[in-house]
C-alpha cells in the first residue's frame, strides 16, 4: 500500500517516526512518502518537506508568511496527486492539515487522522469539517475521545505514543552522562524552552535569570534538534549553565526539576517523573487573540489529562523571574515532590498503556483492506 503522511514540528516527527516503523511491520510492501523531520526519515520512507520549512509560530507570524504557506499547500496537493496514495495520514498540525484534508476528500482520497487537532481547546466548530473530511480519527488523549462523542463523532482512543517512546529507550548511565557533557555532581534543573526561535527567545532569558540564585544546582538547556548551539550561546552568560543538544530524554532521566515551555514537553517531563513548572509567553497580539478563543481551564497536557492542577502554569505576565523563583522553590521542596510523583503515576495510568503506534498502524492497514 501507498501511505502519505503529513506531520509538523518536533513532536509530530517523533510520533510519525514510530508510526512509520509500525506500518512497515504491518505492511511489508508499504511505500511511504511524508512531510516530517529527521526521525521520520531515519524510520523509512521518502521525505518531501522538512517541518523546519513551515515552523511558523503565532497568528502574527502566520499572517506575515501567508504567501509561503499557500505555496506549500499548492505543492503538497500536486505531490499527493502525483504519488496517488491509498491513504493520507494527518498528524496534528491542524492549520495546514485540515486544508489539505478538505481538498483530499473532494478528490476521493482516503483520509485518516492520527493525533487530533486541538479542536477541544478552541474553535470547536471545526469538528463539522473534521466529520466531513476525515474517514477515521485516532486520538491519544482520553478526554479527546469524550469530547468528540458530544458531537456524535466516533473516534478511537489508542493510548499515548510517548509511553512507548520512553519505555523503549536505553537506561542512561548517569555518571557517564555527566562526564560526557562536563556536568558536575550538583542536582540538575533542566530548561526546556521550546523548539522555535521565537519561543526560545521569549522563554530562555527569564528561565536563566534564576541561575545566580541557585548555586547549589546546575542548569542545563535542552537544545532543540531544529536549532544549533550558536543560537543559544548568546543567552548563556554563566558557568553554571550547560547546553546539551537533541538529548532531552537523556537529560530528563537524570534531572531533579525542570522549567518547561507548554507543549508536548510538559507530558514528557511528567512521564520521566520530574517535578516541573510550566511556562508560556507569546507575542502580545497572539496572546490576546488566543485568550479570547481558547476555552480550557489549563494549557498543559498534564493538567488537562488529570483535570486538576498538578503542575503550576505561569502564563504571559505571570511568567516573570519573581513568580518563577517562587514556584521553583516549591518543586525543590521534598514534601511537594512526593505529591508530584503520586500524581504522575496516576497520569501514566490514564494514558492507556503501551502500543499506541502499533494499534494505530493495525487499524489503518485494516481500514485499507
Amino acid at each position: 500500500m501507498k501511505y502519505y503522511i503529513l506531520a509538523g514540528e518536533a513532536s509530530g516527527d517523533l510520533h510519525g517516526s514510530n508510526l512509520i516503523k509500525a506500518l512497515l511491520k504491518e505492511d511489508v510492501n508499504a511505500n511511504i512518502r511524508f512531510w516530517g523531520g529527521d526521525l521520520m526519515q531515519a524510520a523509512g520512507g521518502t521525505l518531501v518537506k522538512h517541518y523546519k520549512e513551515r515552523a511558523f509560530m503565532g497568528f502574527t507570524e502566520v499572517i506575515m508568511n501567508l504567501s509561503k504557506i499557500f505555496k506549500l499547500i499548492s505543492f503538497c496537493k500536486s505531490d499527493i496527486k502525483a504519488f496517488h496514495p491509498d491513504v493520507i495520514i494527518f498528524i496534528d498540525n491542524s492549520g495546514f492539515n485540515l486544508r489539505i484534508a478538505k481538498w483530499a476528500k473532494q478528490h476521493n482520497f482516503k483520509t485518516n487522522y492520527y493525533i487530533s487537532p486541538q479542536v477541544w481547546a478552541s474553535r470547536a466548530g471545526r469538528v463539522k469539517a473534521i466529520k466531513r473530511d476525515i474517514d477515521a480519527m485516532y486520538v491519544i488523549l482520553p478526554f479527546v475521545e469524550r469530547f468528540y462523542k458530544k458531537y456524535d463523532y466516533n473516534v478511537t482512543f489508542v493510548g499515548h505514543p510517548l509511553i512507548d517512546a520512553i519505555s523503549h529507550r536505553k537506561q542512561v548511565d548517569e555518571l557517564r552522562f555527566r562526564k560526557e557533557h562536563d556536568l558536575n555532581e550538583k542536582p540538575i534543573i533542566a530548561l526546556l524552552p521550546g523548539s522555535r526561535k521565537q519561543e526560545i527567545t521569549k522563554m530562555l532569558s527569564v528561565m536563566l535569570s534564576l541561575v545566580e540564585s541557585y548555586s547549589n544546582y546546575q542548569f542545563v538547556i535542552a537544545g532543540a534538534p531544529s536549532q544549533d548551539y550558536n543560537f543559544y550561546s548568546s543567552f548563556i552568560t554563566s558557568e553554571n549553565v550547560k547546553f546539551i543538544s537533541n538529548k532531552t530524554y537523556d537529560l530528563l532521566s537524570v534531572s531533579f526539576a525542570a522549567l518547561v515551555t507548554s507543549g508536548t514537553a510538559t507530558l514528557e517531563t511528567a512521564l520521566f517523573k520530574v517535578p516541573q513548572v510550566v511556562c508560556y509567553k507569546g507575542g502580545n497580539l497572539s496572546y490576546q487573540i488566543a485568550k479570547r478563543i481558547i476555552t480550557l481551564k489549563f494549557i498543559s497536557l498534564v493538567n488537562l489529562i488529570m483535570d486538576k492542577e498538578v503542575v503550576t502554569e505561569l502564563i504571559q505576565h505571570d511568567f516573570n523571574d519573581k513568580r518563577l523563583r517562587e514556584e521553583l522553590d516549591k518543586i525543590l521542596d521534598s514534601d511537594l515532590r512526593n505529591r508530584f510523583f503520586l500524581d504522575y503515576y496516576d497520569l501514566e495510568k490514564a494514558l492507556g498503556g503501551r502500543g499506541a503506534s502499533e494499534k494505530t498502524a493495525k487499524l489503518i492497514y485494516k481500514g485499507l483492506n
